[in-house]
């Protein structure tokens, strides 16, 4: 599979994919009671974040993306 993913798109995942990952470990942390309550979300966000976050991150890295082969899109271009 061809590159897809531009370098402005590339950035922005792997800084939406770090931030994810963040707020997956901080959600995680508090429904342990490692932290006081900062976030008013379920402690079922966490893994669901966690996943987007590795989506994020690895399509960042790879430049590849499967949904924009799917769907037709570059923006590598």
């Amino acid at each position: 599979m061809e590159e897809n993913v531009g370098l402005m798109d590339q950035k922005v995942r792997i800084a939406l994919g770090a931030v994810s990952g963040l707020l997956s470990l901080l959600v995680l942390a508090q429904s342990q009671g490692m932290v006081s309550e900062m976030l008013p979300l379920p402690a079922i966000s966490s893994p669901v974040l966690g996943v987007v976050a590795l989506m994020l991150l690895v399509t960042g890295y790879r430049k590849k993306c499967q949904l924009y082969a799917m769907l037709g899109m570059d923006t590598s271009e």
